[in-house]
């Protein structure tokens, strides 16, 4: 039975990468059905690539396959592999820290490495820098369409091998909660943590409460104010910043109708921090 095959890369679509990737899925099996996660990774950031996977793969159906490409370490010796998640999507990658968030989060179930003697696109075997048309594609779509079964990928491999980034995990000292900024609602410009909603909640807020964040590069404090806690955007006028809970039920900060990433300089990844507490009651009901 055919599935989806979604694919995620840096590419962009300037040139004819993700095209000449369609070209090759298509030339596996012409009834694919073909849809596109991101090509806007920014070059070789892992991280993102990684984050925008646990945003999306849970969502699609058991059997769905993923393609993800964001491979700066092409041509070296990182493993090409295919998992299949527990929630039983399949998603084909360079082993480089692209399943970070997706082992921790979701779990995977079994991995494989790519056998690139029987799953490679014929006659490409003197290429090394576009293993997302002649591996990962090829084998995805072969995998999509029922060519091959998953056990026919490749020889399996411990899941405790597959490869994580480092990741500083969010804390609740009984005070504050303190966690990274992982990345952006890149389009509006908010900031996604990785602060639960749960373990927010340990600071006793409720819809409509202030709280007082404070935002850090490594020892440089660039944001702290009093914001309130909203529902939505709509409980907050425009270009007032609020804390909300985002679509992956984690915390996050953003101002209604601007970017608070561009009006305040900030970043994304471990070395960005922010501790949410509950404003003290001098400062909002004086």
């Amino acid at each position: 039975m055919m599935k989806p095959l979604i694919l995620q890369s840096d590419f962009g679509t300037a040139d004819g990468a993700v095209s000449a990737m369609y070209g090759v899925a298509y030339g596996v099996n012409q009834n694919l059905n073909i849809s596109d996660l991101t090509h806007e990774i920014p070059q070789y950031d892992i991280w993102e690539a990684s984050y925008r996977l646990i945003q999306t793969v849970s969502y699609w159906p058991e059997g769905a396959v993923f393609v993800s490409v964001v491979d700066p370490g092409v041509g070296s010796t990182r493993r090409s592999i295919v998992v299949k998640t527990k929630t039983g999507q399949y998603i084909v990658t360079p082993d480089n820290g692209t399943l970070t968030h997706v082992k921790r989060i979701i779990g995977i179930e079994t991995a494989r490495v790519i056998d690139e003697s029987v799953n490679r696109l014929p006659n490409s075997g003197e290429s090394y820098t576009f293993h997302g048309r002649d591996i990962y594609a090829y084998t995805g779509a072969k995998l999509a369409s029922g060519i091959i079964t998953f056990e026919e990928v490749g020889p399996e491999v411990d899941t405790d091998s597959v490869i994580e980034l480092p990741v500083v995990e969010a804390v609740y000292d009984g005070e504050k909660v303190s966690g990274t900024i992982d990345v952006l609602d890149v389009r509006f410009g908010s900031l996604w943590t990785n602060i639960t909603r749960e373990m927010f909640l340990k600071l006793g807020v409720k819809h409509g409460g202030r709280i007082e964040i404070s935002i850090e590069n490594e020892t440089r404090t660039l944001y702290k104010n009093i914001l309130v806690y909203a529902k939505s955007f709509a409980d907050v006028y425009v270009g007032e910043p609020l804390v909300y809970v985002n679509s992956l039920d984690c915390m996050a900060v953003a101002i209604n109708q601007g970017s608070f990433a561009r009006a305040y300089n900030i970043g994304t990844g471990t070395s960005w921090r922010i501790t949410i507490r509950k404003a003290p009651r001098l400062i909002y009901e004086s």
